[in-house]
């Protein structure tokens, strides 16, 4: 799917007056409006790094990018945005949103630690060789969510902790791993 219908997901979740599961549960269906709020602000927002638009509009090779999420993965709501714009910058670069608990369950291939962590983005040529995989989160997300965990925080601290590093770093950090991948890969 792309972005415009991922959106739509959202408001078809929460205009249902007996969504499905796991949207059936407050919990999962107030996640999904705060992830759609926090994807409008971001939409409204967001500004990509001038390095990393530069290096996309020097693709000179198709690129299929495939990004598996969910409407209620927080992680996601802060990180799609950013990558469908990132598509945005260059014609040879396509994408799609597959929904991770939706068939063709393509999280599967690509686990994380052995789990189906999300956001997760695949790069593909235009063969449809994976070129790389990125996710789910930023490294020094990662690293906060690590230390929170061992530290023995309560769930609820951690989903603070990484909304308040989203809002903070908006999005520079996830510009400066996709510009070194494509650099490393030679993309750009």
């Amino acid at each position: 799917m792309n972005y415009s219908t991922y959106k739509q997901l959202f408001d078809e979740i929460l205009e249902n007056p007996h969504p499905a599961a796991p949207y059936d549960d407050a919990t999962y269906l107030n996640y999904v409006r705060l992830n759609r709020s926090r994807m409008r602000r971001w939409d409204a927002q967001m500004a990509l790094d001038k390095k990393l638009v530069t290096q996309l509009k020097q693709i000179s090779q198709p690129q299929h990018w495939i990004i598996i999420s969910e409407p209620w993965c927080g992680d996601a709501a802060h990180t799609v945005p950013f990558l469908v714009q990132m598509t945005e910058q260059n014609d040879l670069l396509t994408y799609e949103i597959q929904l991770r608990d939706s068939d063709p369950f393509l999280i599967e291939q690509y686990l994380t630690n052995g789990g189906k962590a999300i956001p997760k983005l695949i790069v593909r040529d235009d063969t449809g060789n994976d070129v790389f995989v990125w996710g789910p989160r930023a490294i020094s997300a990662q690293r906060l969510a690590n230390h929170l965990k061992s530290a023995n925080a309560s769930k609820l601290e951690i989903l603070d902790s990484l909304q308040r590093w989203y809002n903070q770093d908006k999005g520079e950090s996830l510009c400066l791993e996709l510009s070194v991948f494509l650099k490393e890969k030679e993309l750009a």
